[in-house]
Parts: structure tokens; sequence; C-alpha cells
């Protein structure tokens, strides 16, 4: 039987590894095809111990991480938009609308997973996403999905509710911790929220990944409901 396709929708080469390293190796793990939508080269956000650069030997080498990140997390399918990084609050919402619609279509996704309405850390590049996916999966020209998932890192402060998925990142740390590696160019702000990659973080908010079921077609409201990878997302 052929596992429905889950998509991922984010701003900067990074974010898929960050948020989601362990969620998506679980599903290539199980047979399934999980595929990437970067909407930036991440021309703009050298964190690393690398020498001076310009913005277009950035991009190229964050291009290369993301590679090298996908095929240790197991992404089947890596696009590229292209657009500036930090600029994505200037492109015509209705531009980037119909980039993920395509997107969608062309992978007939069953589930898309990106941010939430905050970006998480306030990015508005992460923003900018946000909306445009909600907007073009809430058109109704994208038939095929039939739930969207946000990253909800918050929600493990003290409560995990709202949460209706969380993968525990113990069983793949040796796995997230080498495609975080990948990133070499963003290491001083992989080692700022996860610490020592030699070992699995301390902190409660890198010990899991968190999801909340944000919309699912047929119904207004999630339910919360425990469940396994593939009962659950899918």
């Amino acid at each position: 039987m052929t596992k429905p396709k889950v998509g991922f929708i984010y701003a900067h080469p990074d974010d898929e590894t960050f948020g989601c390293a362990c969620l998506i190796r679980e599903l290539a793990d199980r047979g399934g095809e999980p595929v990437l939508l970067c909407a930036t080269r991440g021309d703009a956000g050298k964190t690393g111990r690398l020498g001076g650069m310009t913005r277009e030997e950035l991009a190229v080498l964050r291009e290369q991480e993301l590679r090298a990140a996908g095929d240790i997390i197991g992404l089947t399918v890596i696009q590229h938009l292209g657009y500036p990084d930090g600029k994505l609050k200037d492109v015509p919402r209705e531009e980037l609308v119909e980039h993920i619609v395509h997107f969608i279509h062309t992978h007939q996704l069953a589930v898309v997973v990106t941010f939430p309405e905050d970006g998480i850390s306030g990015h508005l590049d992460h923003v900018a996403i946000h909306h445009a996916t909600n907007e073009a999966i809430f058109s109704g020209r994208c038939p095929s999905v039939q739930k969207l998932y946000y990253n909800a890192p918050f929600a493990m402060r003290g409560t995990a509710d709202g949460v209706t998925l969380q993968i525990s990142v113990e069983p793949y740390w040796p796995m997230k911790a080498e495609a975080l590696r990948a990133h070499q160019s963003q290491i001083f702000s992989i080692e700022r929220v996860f610490g020592n990659l030699e070992q699995i973080p301390e902190n409660e908010l890198t010990r899991g990944e968190p999801f909340v079921l944000a919309w699912e077609r047929g119904t207004h409201w999630p339910k919360k409901h425990e469940a396994t990878i593939y009962d659950d997302l899918i």
C-alpha cells in the first residue's frame, strides 16, 4: 500500500532539521516520501565559524548544506523557490500561494507541516510562509490535503495541551545531530538551541518534536488523541 505523501513547507535551509528531523526520518523509515519546499536560499543568515563570503556564496553553500541534511533525515524531494532571505514579507502573497499550490498539486500531498502563526521565533519569513501555506490550503484549490500541522515547540513548556503529535528525539538523536552538523553555516544558532551535539539535549524544548493538528478536512477543530505516527498523522 502506498503511503500518503507528507510535505514540509518552510522558509530557510535548516528549518526542517531544527523542528522536524525526527518526524521526517520516521516517515521515511516507514516507507513514506517526505518532501520539502524551501522558500529562500538562506543568503542572509551566516552564524557559523566560516570566513567572509558574499550572499551568493552563502546561498550556494546553504543549498549544499540542505542537500546533505536532507539525505540524512530522509527527504525524497527538496524544491527551492529562491527568494532572498529576509524578504518574504515583500513578496506578493498571491505569488507565494501559487508556488505552494503548485507544489502541493505536483506531489499530491495528503498532509502539510509548516510554522505556526508566530513563526516560532517571530521571524517575518516564517510568518509569511505560515500565512501563504494556510491560504493555499484553505483556498479550496488543494483537495488532496487532508491535514495541516504546525510545529509547536513552546507547547512543551509545562504542559503539552494542544499537542496532537509528539516525536521523541532520543531514539533519533545521533541522526538529528548529524543533520544539524550539516548546517555548518548555522552552527552558532544550532549550539545556542541544542547545546553540545555530542549528547542529547537536556532542555525540555529540544527533547521532543511536538506538533499541533491545526486543521483536518471535514472538521472545524482538531480532536486531541494519542496514536502512532501514521495513525495520527495520516
